[in-house]
């Protein structure tokens, strides 16, 4: 099946909704700090297409590049103009900006919330088949998805680590596997493989625990958490990378086509997986494996990298103007507005050249992605 085209739908969809969040957020926080906007267009700034309509002063508009939007506030860069951005307090100034980043984030914690209470939570203690490869030991021995690991070899399992050491531990020789299958216990003996490749594991079967449901409380504190340490990897990156724990060639910054590529690998797992679930829960021959959820995984990864990216120090993106309301705040003195004009368009340019360079290398030499 060729899933080209509707990776490119999904791959737009997502990356205009993330940056069309980031900049209602710009927009809202504006509106409460009684900043005027003068345009929210949908689409990136070019060639304005149409207005669609004006309220409170703002037109809303539509531009030739449809992807995401920006917001255009009065006075971004006079600060003598009253109502302006420019003319607002330092403390507005900086919730403004944050707000951006902020939308992204609680993006992603809606997200990984969703995913949580979808997929329920794990529950230690048994280990369960989460599926089966084809043609493999485990499939020719009757091993089915969703069946649940009670002992291999006399040996009682609880963990998935020591089902997986015992299973190594008798290579080339038969595994006796009780197991239980929708509460019918059965005795199933399959031959673990050394002739397999690693990746595909000498039985061919995927180990998972059982999950539950997850309460509204679980679910939201749980993506707000997945969402915690993902943020902190990102910051702690630069420091990981200075101390020699990550390879450069690991960190490496991607650009359209590479976010493409892992859209692309994405949406291909979810959509066979459910075609598979499907075929299986059809033909009645035992429990379907759980379709994956890859592409809200990687829309949920990439709305964090976005919000974390943009609170980076670094002129001219939200973090490197926020850094500048922060003399104003600390010493009340205000950093002329025509440096901080330069230094933020400077770096537009420099961001421009990097964004070009790294979308030019994704076809030059594509890097390695670590795909789900």
């Amino acid at each position: 099946m060729e899933f080209g085209f509707l990776t490119l739908v999904i791959f737009f969809l997502a990356l205009s909704g993330m940056i069309f969040v980031h900049e209602l957020g710009h927009f809202l926080a504006a509106r409460w700090a009684k900043i005027e906007v003068e345009e929210f267009g949908f689409g990136l700034p070019s060639y304005k297409l149409a207005t669609l309509f004006k309220w409170q002063g703002t037109e809303f508009t539509i531009h030739a590049l449809p992807l995401g939007g920006f917001v255009r506030p009065k006075g971004e860069n006079d600060p003598n103009l009253p109502g302006g951005y420019g003319a607002a307090s330092p403390w507005k100034r900086l919730v403004v900006l944050a707000a951006g980043p902020v939308m992204n984030l609680l993006t992603a914690i809606i997200v990984f919330s969703a995913l949580i209470a979808y997929e329920g939570i794990a529950d230690p203690g048994r280990v369960k088949i989460d599926a089966v490869a084809e043609g493999s030991p485990a499939q020719q021995a009757g091993l089915r998805a969703g069946d649940i690991i009670i002992s291999i070899n006399g040996q009682a399992v609880s963990d998935i680590q020591p089902a997986i050491d015992i299973i190594r531990a008798n290579l080339d020789h038969p595994v006796e596997m009780v197991i239980d299958r929708n509460g019918e216990t059965l005795t199933i003996t399959p031959t673990p493989l050394s002739s397999r490749a690693p990746q595909q594991g000498a039985l061919g079967v995927g180990l998972t625990y059982p999950t539950r449901p997850a309460t509204w409380i679980e679910s939201i504190s749980g993506g707000a958490a997945i969402t915690g340490l993902q943020a902190a990897a990102i910051v702690y990156l630069p420091v990981a990378l200075i101390q020699g724990i990550i390879a450069p060639d690991q960190a490496r910054l991607i650009g359209f086509k590479g976010i493409y590529d892992l859209f692309n690998f994405s949406v291909q797992e979810d959509v066979s997986s459910r075609q598979e679930a499907a075929a299986v829960q059809a033909s009645g021959s035992g429990a379907a494996p759980k379709p994956t959820n890859f592409t809200l995984n990687l829309i949920g990864l990439l709305s964090v990298s976005l919000g974390v990216f943009n609170l980076f120090p670094i002129p001219a993106l939200d973090g490197g103007r926020i850094l500048f309301t922060l003399p104003e705040i600390l010493f009340k003195k205000r950093i002329p507005a025509e440096w901080e004009n330069m230094v933020n368009g400077v770096a537009m340019l420099l961001l421009i050249a990097l964004m070009l360079f790294v979308n030019i290398m994704d076809f030059v030499n594509p890097a390695e992605l670590p795909l789900p």
